[in-house]
């Protein structure tokens, strides 16, 4: 039997259609075999099940057969074959998809789930690497020949009877020559490494050699075992990876392997993970792991691999999860994704939002149940995993209200809050005359410091609120919570920031301080610095610089979001307040100082010691003041 034909198609030639827009990547390919390959495995497993089958399933196993020499790929699989009618009625008809006709067949036998590809075109990619590509093929079915088709990328093909001693099916490919590339064992070791990792069938792949103990214990002569060499077989894949069981059955130790096996090359280990396993309303299973994260957003998202029934899809999987969850790694794994005929892209539907939703809702009741279970692991965690909290509260709506039972804000002796518990504490104590509580932060302890000690030392709480997104946190915080107002404790003197009814008296009339701010103007620079009067407590710095609460932020936010509306703070350039405190007895000896002379360089004095605190002072500036101080000593 030896048939000429043409392959069933609309257009004249589909394959330059295949070649250059079907498929993104022509290492596709190989996935696509492979993904054929193993469903012809799994198709037997089925037909055992429901007694269609009655042979012996012997080991199935899929070989990729690399032939330099022949330049020619083999995918050979040990599964159901095909006879000469399937051979023309799957592969000649292009679109007619032999798994969609058998999962159609044994819906009832939870055939979906065990096959990989439902469409026809996947066996066409070859062509975009192929000059030639043959098919010989064995059907299970008692009294079944072996057949042969060949095709040279044009429609038309030739089928023939020919010899096959076992049953399955060799796709060979003849390389063409602007392919070589794909004759090399390491890009196909690459190519397999990452698509079929996972795949639920042995895939073997050449062989390995390892050094072992002599098994007879032959030792050298130095008495010790000789090393002999082990050759078996290269298997490539992990058929029954984690997140394909059941959560009871895995341990932490189970988890942190996984997490080892997925990304080999990075050295420190989760924080945490979430198992996916959903059936209903969709398929979807996965495990999600928490990495630590600096405290910025330069880290490498597309961590996380869209899986397909085990076959890799993409590391792409900002269409499912909201952009906040690609900051995590690990797999997720559905069948329902709706993808294109390449299983490359993914296509809108509404299981996507579904999905998305559903993984933001198990990440969000994750962080709940460990916050409620070990309150203190909770915290020492949360600096690590605080950027991704809070990225995922200016992001997800529903992910804000669910993570304001257990975001945590720390203080700067170091004591969790959650925002409800510290606007509790401080609601009576920092509420300002205009009936808002005021929430003190600082963003560096240290170089803030005395702005926070003189906080405390009226008896206020200040946070420590770091990082890329606190200003667009608190803004968020605040627009929800019109009684609540955020203030950094270098934005004001401590008396502006918690304004109360009762006011501090001055020393100074009123003539006395607008001569005072007229000597003090002299000496700054008008452009950057505003000078005010401010009535403090004379314990307090005589001189004070600051920054505008609103100024400073919308800089801040300003510079993480790429300027868009906000660019024309960015454009302004930088000021800030001086606050004199009338009442500082230095501040009085520069109004009685009746040297010019004394009484500039006390001024001066006096402003530099202001910048320094805020280490604003550099340079020549720096250099005046320490020889004017050395002066001063003398």
């Amino acid at each position: 039997m030896k048939k000429k034909g043409n392959i069933n198609v609309t257009s004249e030639n589909i394959f330059p259609i295949i070649k250059q827009f079907l498929y993104s990547d022509h290492e596709i390919f190989l996935r696509e075999l492979v993904s054929n390959a193993i469903d012809a495995t799994q198709k037997m497993k089925t037909l055992k099940t429901i007694g269609e089958l009655n042979t012996d399933i012997k080991k199935l196993r899929v070989e990729v057969i690399l032939d330099k020499a022949d330049k020619t790929i083999t995918i050979r699989d040990n599964g159901i074959g095909m006879t000469a009618e399937e051979l023309d009625k799957y592969i000649n008809q292009i679109a007619f998809s032999g798994a969609e006709e058998f999962v159609n067949k044994y819906k009832d036998a939870d055939a979906k789930n065990s096959i990989i590809g439902h469409f026809g075109l996947g066996f066409y990619s070859a062509f975009m690497v192929a000059k030639e590509v043959e098919i010989i093929t064995k059907s299970q079915k008692k009294n079944s020949n072996a057949v042969k088709w060949t095709c040279d990328g044009s429609p038309n093909f030739t089928m023939e009877e020919t010899k096959k001693k076992t049953k399955g099916t060799d796709v060979v490919l003849h390389i063409a020559d602007d392919s070589t590339e794909f004759l090399e064992e390491s890009r196909i070791t690459t190519i397999l490494n990452k698509y079929c990792k996972f795949l639920p069938v042995e895939i073997k792949f050449g062989t390995k050699t390892e050094k072992i103990d002599d098994p007879k214990g032959k030792k050298d002569d130095k008495g010790e075992v000789i090393k002999i060499d082990k050759v078996s077989d290269n298997i490539i894949n992990n058929t029954n990876p984690a997140w394909t069981k059941t959560p009871s059955n895995l341990n932490d130790e189970h988890y942190k392997s996984f997490y080892r096996e997925l990304y080999p090359m990075e050295f420190s280990e989760p924080l945490f993970h979430i198992h996916l396993n959903v059936d209903f309303p969709f398929n979807l299973t996965g495990i999600l792991y928490f990495p630590k994260l600096k405290n910025n957003l330069e880290v490498q998202k597309n961590k996380i691999n869209l899986y397909s029934n085990q076959v890799f899809i993409t590391d792409n999987v900002e269409n499912i999860v909201p952009e906040f969850l690609t900051l995590l790694h690990g797999v997720i794994d559905s069948p329902d994704i709706p993808l294109n005929v390449s299983r490359s892209y993914l296509q809108a539907d509404g299981n996507v939002k579904k999905i998305a939703s559903h993984i933001t809702k198990k990440v969000a009741d994750k962080l709940g149940r460990m916050f409620k279970k070990d309150r203190k692991d909770f915290e020492q965690k949360w600096d690590d995993v605080k950027v991704f909290i809070e990225y995922g509260m200016l992001t997800e709506q529903k992910f804000f209200d669910k993570a304001q039972s257990f975001s945590l804000y720390k203080n700067t002796e170091s004591t969790y809050y959650t925002f409800s518990e510290f606007t509790e504490k401080i609601k009576e104590s920092q509420k300002n005359k205009d009936g808002k509580t005021v929430i003190l932060y600082t963003n560096d302890s240290k170089e803030q410091h005395s702005f926070v000690q003189t906080a405390k030392d009226k008896g206020y709480e200040v946070l420590e609120l770091g990082g890329p997104l606190i200003s667009h946190l608190i803004s968020k915080l605040e627009a929800d919570n019109s009684d609540i107002q955020f203030a950094r404790v270098d934005s004001d003197v401590i008396d502006k920031l918690i304004e109360k009814e009762e006011s501090t008296i001055s020393k100074l009339s009123d003539k006395e301080q607008e001569k005072l701010k007229t000597m003090i103007e002299k000496e700054v620079e008008k452009e950057k610095f505003t000078v005010q009067i401010q009535n403090m407590s004379s314990t307090e710095s005589p001189i004070v610089i600051t920054q505008s609460e609103f100024m400073r932020r919308m800089k801040e936010q300003q510079q993480l979001s790429g300027g868009g509306g906000m660019q024309m703070f960015g454009s302004m350039p930088e000021s800030y307040n001086l606050a004199i405190n009338s009442n500082h007895d230095l501040i009085g000896k520069i109004l009685n100082e009746k040297t010019k002379k004394k009484r500039t360089n006390l001024i001066n004095q006096l402003l530099d010691l202001a910048l320094l605190s805020q280490g604003m002072l550099k340079g020549e500036g720096l250099t005046t003041f320490i020889s004017r101080s050395v002066n001063l000593i003398k």
